[in-house]
Parts: structure tokens; C-alpha cells; sequence
């Protein structure tokens, strides 16, 4: 009899067998790839919505648009596809099966996370790589820290998704989550800064994940900001991760 798999052996097999799920499933790759791609390009051709405006008026329009493509991809894989994927394992018995296994429920997770951060690599190099060929030109000596902020904002996002995901219908997580993305995309600070709405729905919007996570990159890739420290914009992701991790892992439901 051959000797068992090590943990790690076993949570790495599990991150490939996910990864695969996510890229060779078409509503994922549209959701992934093809829509933040669509975004990019066509708001790169356009002038409209206006965009660089607030502290972001001496940006140009790619400066602006570059990192909340970014965002965007981040909120698709790790919120968008992971809820719409938990739900639907846990009505088919997915997770009920993989959680009996000696793979383990801390392992199927900590599988999926590796998973979802594979992905983003590739949206990033994708989008990033679109991006420079349209002319953005981010700054390099920021890439360091535009990368903590991806880890930290796909942390709080796939929290939420767990939160979502882990506790309603499928057929409730797949509607919500699509709605989620939109209005993050449309009012989320993602595309158009958060500096751009009025008053106070732009002062709390500045708070979400979302926002923090866009700006933050502006930041780091621009050397541009709002006023808001990064180290700052940091210390909220991690605790919106905290905020969204509590009562996900109390709720999640491994089977309908």
C-alpha cells in the first residue's frame, strides 16, 4: 500500500483541480477574462464616463481605468465566481463529499483560496498586459504594494462570497451575485473613483472594498492619491476580511 498524500500534496492537487474549473468554465471566463476585458478596452476608446476628476484630475484616463480593471477582475474571481460556485457545490453535495475526505474542510478551502489567487495572476497579467499595450504606463516601483492589496482585497471579497454562498440557494447566490457585480461596478468605486460621487454616497463608498481597493491601486501605480495613506486603505481590507470571514465561517452551510 502506498504511503498517504501530505497535507500539502493534498491541498495542491485540489487548487489545480479548482483552477481548471474556473478556466475552462465558460460563465467564468466571461464573468474573469471577457467583461473586465470588454470594460478596459472600451472605456481606454471612450471619454465617457469622465473619470479623472478629484484627486485624480492630473491622471490620465488609463491611469484611472488600468487599476480598476484590475478591481474589477479581483471582485469577479474572488467574490462573483466563488459564491456562484460555493452555492452550487453545496446543493449538487460537493462540499458535503470533499468534506469527509482526508483532503478535509480546511483544506478544500485553503485549495479554493490558492485557486482564486492563481487565476487573478492570470487576469492581471491578461488585463495588465492589454492595459500597457493601450498605453498605461503604471508605476513599477508600486507593483510591490498593488500586490499586498490584491491579496487583501480578494481576502475580504472571497469572505463575502462564502458569506453569500455558503448560506443561501443556489439559485438566490447566483442572482445576487451578479447584481453585487454590477452595482460595484456601476457605484463601487471600481471604475469611476469614489471622489466622483457626491457627498456622502461618495464618503461611505470610499470605505467599501470595493473602493479601497481601486483607489489604493490608483495609488500605488500612479503615485497619485486622495489622501487616504495606503497603509490605512490596507488596515480596512483586512478588517472587512475579518468582518465577512466571522460570521461566514459560523454560517456556512456544507450542504442544503
Amino acid at each position: 500500500m502506498s504511503a498517504p498524500a501530505s497535507p500539502t500534496q493534498r491541498v495542491t492537487a485540489q487548487a489545480r483541480f479548482e483552477t481548471r474549473i474556473l478556466v475552462s468554465n465558460g460563465e467564468q471566463l466571461l464573468v474573469s477574462i471577457v467583461l473586465p476585458l470588454l470594460a478596459l478596452v472600451g472605456l481606454a476608446l471612450t471619454d465617457v464616463p469622465e473619470v479623472s476628476i478629484g484627486p485624480w484630475a492630473g491622471l490620465g484616463r488609463l491611469e484611472v481605468i488600468g487599476p480598476g480593471v484590475l478591481a474589477l477582475a479581483v471582485v469577479s474571481t474572488a467574490f462573483t465566481g466563488q459564491a456562484i460556485l460555493l452555492g452550487y457545490e453545496r446543493r449538487y453535495g460537493v462540499l458535503r463529499l470533499l468534506g469527509t475526505t482526508p483532503l478535509g474542510r480546511e483544506g478544500l478551502l485553503l485549495g479554493k483560496a490558492t485557486a482564486v489567487l492563481v487565476v487573478i495572476g492570470l487576469q492581471v497579467t491578461v488585463l495588465g498586459g492589454t492595459a500597457i499595450a493601450l498605453g498605461w504606463r503604471p508605476r513599477l516601483s508600486g507593483l510591490p504594494v498593488a500586490l499586498v492589496l490584491v491579496v487583501l482585497g480578494a481576502a475580504s471579497f472571497v469572505a463575502l462570497a462564502v458569506l453569500l454562498g455558503g448560506t443561501l440557494r443556489a439559485e438566490a447566490v447566483l442572482a445576487l451575485a451578479n447584481l453585487i457585480w454590477v452595482l460595484l461596478l456601476a457605484l463601487g468605486g471600481i471604475v469611476v473613483p469614489a471622489a466622483a460621487l457626491p457627498g456622502l454616497a461618495g464618503d461611505l463608498v470610499t470605505w467599501l472594498p470595493s473602493a479601497l481597493l481601486a483607489d489604493g491601486l490608483r495609488t500605488a501605480l500612479s503615485g497619485a492619491g486622495d489622501g487616504i495613506p495606503t497603509a490605512v486603505r490596507a488596515l480596512a481590507l483586512a478588517g472587512w476580511t475579518l468582518a465577512l470571514g466571522w460570521p461566514a465561517a459560523r454560517l456556512l452551510r456544507w450542504s442544503d
